[in-house]
């Protein structure tokens, strides 16, 4: 599972069983965080999850600033699961490039780049393992 993690919705991805493809699942409010917790939680549970990709947004640098903090922090509340924070630099953009080609249309639904963001992420995760 991945989540794209951002101050006001959070995309979740899962993986196939094989834990080769990337699928997008939903998008979340992050807002109350004690509620996003438990639905992240509850997906995770429905599909077998065993370990949880936080994509964290590291500076073009190489540092981490206060939105990478911010997701660092969140993604650390979710117990029970391997947290494992992943680089996500310019998901969004390529997300938003994704699905321009697919010639999907995500100006009233910012939830879809959300949700394209963490198949990225995820992806990223998977073909490195």
């Amino acid at each position: 599972m991945a989540l794209d993690i951002g101050t006001k919705r959070i995309g979740i991805a899962l993986s196939d069983y094989l834990h080769v493809l990337a699928n997008g699942h939903s998008c979340i409010c992050r807002q109350p965080e004690d509620k996003a917790i438990e639905q992240i939680k509850k997906i995770a549970q429905e599909n077998n999850v065993g370990e949880i990709v936080a994509g964290v947004p590291v500076n073009m640098n190489g540092t981490k600033g206060s939105q990478a903090q911010d997701c660092i922090d969140f993604a650390s509340k979710i117990d029970g699961y391997e947290i494992i924070f992943e680089d996500e630099r310019l998901t969004s953009d390529t997300a938003e490039e994704n699905l321009r080609a697919k010639k999907i249309d995500f100006r009233k639904d910012k939830g879809l780049v959300d949700i394209e963001s963490a198949c990225i992420i995820l992806e990223q995760y998977l073909s490195r393992k």
